[in-house]
């Protein structure tokens, strides 16, 4: 029989414990030297990012057609792809890579309906995105805010959209379907994303 002498002890004990385990499982992290970030996707999921970046896509990680040369994939695309695109369907959330101003919205040519988003050095594009934009220009935007949508592949809202499929249907610029093309300068040079993003992070 425990001594009434040890029962507080042993209380204290125990409560210490208890707090210990709700603190690892809700403090997945410790944050060391600030490089750290921890933000919650629209899954109620944890994504960490150990580094100024983060994955614009949460969930899709494909990389459909990668930065750099190549054969152009249909009428009005570059054979230089500026970006990378990311195979996601219609309506997959879109988050800021990186926190900065909000500078254009709109139609952008073989980059259809398009988001740009410029911090510090870096400017952001964000292509073939919904057209029903849920922030503007001028805006700040922090690094993981929900910024927009993976748009679809026809528009029929641009006047004299050059951008067609083989049977003459209005597309959201030089696409052969949804995705998000996501384009990186510094500086206004062009940086390959998978340069600056870890991919093995979210896959």
């Amino acid at each position: 029989m425990i001594s009434s002498f040890f029962k507080p002890f042993l209380c204290f004990i125990f409560s210490i414990l208890f707090i210990s385990i709700l603190f690892c499982l809700f403090i997945p992290i410790i944050y060391p030297n600030g490089n750290y970030t921890i933000l919650r996707n629209f899954s109620n999921s944890i994504l960490i990012s150990a580094g100024p970046f983060l994955w614009p896509t949460p969930g899709y990680t494909i990389i459909t057609s990668p930065f750099g040369s190549r054969q152009a994939p249909t009428s009005g695309a570059s054979t230089f792809h500026s970006g990378i695109d990311i195979g996601a369907p219609t309506g997959t959330n879109i988050v800021a890579v990186y926190s900065g101003m909000v500078t254009f919205l709109g139609f952008n040519g073989a980059g259809g309906f398009t988001i740009i988003i410029e911090g510090d050095d870096y400017s952001f594009s964000y292509c073939h995105v919904d057209p029903n934009y849920i922030i503007y220009v001028g805006q700040y935007v922090k690094k993981g805010q929900l910024i927009g949508k993976v748009g679809p592949e026809y528009v029929y809202s641009v006047p004299d959209n050059p951008y067609t499929d083989e049977n003459g249907n209005p597309t959201n610029g030089a696409t052969t379907g949804p995705h998000l093309h996501l384009t990186i300068r510094k500086n206004g040079e062009l940086i390959d994303p998978l340069k600056l993003i870890d991919i093995d992070d979210y896959s």
